[in-house]
């Protein structure tokens, strides 16, 4: 599989899904103007690399400072995907960070990690 990287833009998120390190990151802002479009190449990405990994641990990055509420209902569908992976026995680990000035960045992490029942999910607080 080749490496998904997709730069930063005014609305939407660094992108870097690295098949060889088995790392996937996702930062910066996320409110596209059609985030169904947006991200409808990176879960095609994501569920292809996927299926093809077996013992290999899994670490997924995110450090989103904004996002609005269609992203936020995509991040759910992301972890959702990596959570039912993880379930199938995948070694999965999400990192959610967050700045420490910002609680509303901890609470959406919360909530997120409230859904998750089969991955790792960690919150780590950044000083920025």
């Amino acid at each position: 599989m080749e490496l998904l990287k997709i730069e930063g833009a005014k609305h939407t998120p660094y992108i870097c899904f690295d098949p060889e390190k088995h790392q996937l990151e996702i930062t910066g802002e996320s409110y596209p103007e059609n985030t169904s479009e947006f991200f409808g190449r990176i879960f095609d990405w994501l569920n292809e690399y996927l299926a093809g990994i077996n013992d290999e641990t899994v670490t997924v990055n995110v450090k989103l400072y904004y996002f609005n509420s269609s992203s936020s209902k995509i991040l759910m569908d992301f972890f959702t995907i990596l959570d039912d992976a993880a379930a199938d026995g995948k070694n999965i680990v999400a990192n959610w960070f967050y700045e420490a000035d910002l609680e509303e960045g901890l609470e959406y992490g919360e909530d997120f990690q409230e859904d998750i029942e089969s991955m790792k999910f960690n919150l780590i607080e950044i000083e920025e």
